[in-house]
């Protein structure tokens, strides 16, 4: 397998520096590959992958880690990625396969589906904090790779921007939870109504939390998921319709810019809030 000569690339080169040194040793496409919503107890997992063009197209103003960002700001970057990589892909896994093949699982899998849908043939692959095997080209696993190599922040850009527009979405179908503001990570608030209201389908059963307000911490996350419309929707203090699924949703959508979408929903803008909302509730720090 082909590997670059070695290099060094100097820490306060800016974001863009990992990408052009790879390019000055012939790695012409650098994907970058990142996920959204691995601490989070409830929601979809959201991984994508983005191939940012060479020069100044691919320098995007306002690019960052996605958590640095406020939504407004996210929005801006989202479209610009959109409009300017040469590919990019998004993969959502939905709380019930995190729940069946549990969330590292899930994780590799949806970063390589996005790495393998780019219509762009990725040279050279970075991630974010661990690698991703079964690639046929080789790759780098960055420590804080979404504040270190721009393809890597536009892919966490995307799988954030996607992510919360979904559970946005999944609000509006199960009221009550808050998932339009906390996005499903465990807040004060987001605690207090599982324990007042019991879990959707949206929450992820393999999560202790969940599982013990669940009743059912003692059984296997498959067994402890209620079916649509059965009789745990009493048990667990669910509120009608709380299980319900409601119409069916595309799976994926193809954009004119060589991107593949896994699910899109609710695609509305969220309102403005303070800088660097998520950087808790993901693990890092304010």
């Amino acid at each position: 397998m082909l590997t670059p000569p070695r290099t060094v690339v100097r820490r306060d080169g800016g974001l863009y520096a990992l990408e052009r040194a790879l390019q000055r040793r012939g790695f012409r496409h650098v994907a970058g590959a990142d996920e959204a919503g691995r601490g989070a107890c409830a929601g979809p997992l959201v991984a994508a992958a983005a191939v940012l063009p060479e020069g100044r197209r691919g320098e995007i103003d306002e690019l960052a880690d996605s958590k640095l960002l406020t939504p407004a700001a996210r929005e801006r970057v989202y479209e610009e990625v959109v409009a300017r990589a040469l590919a990019y892909a998004v993969v959502v896994i939905p709380a019930e396969e995190v729940d069946a093949r549990g969330l590292h699982v899930c994780n590799l899998a949806a970063m390589r589906r996005a790495l393998a849908s780019l219509t762009t043939r990725p040279e050279y692959v970075l991630t974010d904090g661990f690698g991703v095997d079964g690639l046929d080209v080789p790759g780098l696993a960055v420590w804080k790779g979404d504040r270190v190599a721009a393809c890597v922040a536009a892919a966490s850009v995307l799988a954030k921007v996607t992510r919360d527009r979904i559970m946005v979405e999944l609000d509006e179908r199960h009221p009550g939870y808050g998932f339009a503001e906390h996005k499903g990570y465990i807040t004060p608030e987001h605690s207090a109504a599982l324990r007042e209201r019991g879990p959707c389908r949206e929450h992820r059963f393999s999560y202790v939390n969940v599982a013990t307000v669940s009743g059912r911490d003692g059984r296997p996350p498959r067994s402890r998921r209620p079916a649509a419309g059965s009789p745990d929707e009493v048990l667990f203090g669910a509120p009608d319709g709380a299980f319900d699924d409601g119409p069916d949703e595309p799976m994926e959508r193809s954009d004119a810019a060589g991107g593949t979408v896994g699910v899109a929903l609710g695609e509305q803008p969220r309102p403005p809030a303070s800088v660097g909302e998520d950087v808790v509730m993901e693990g890092g720090v304010r």
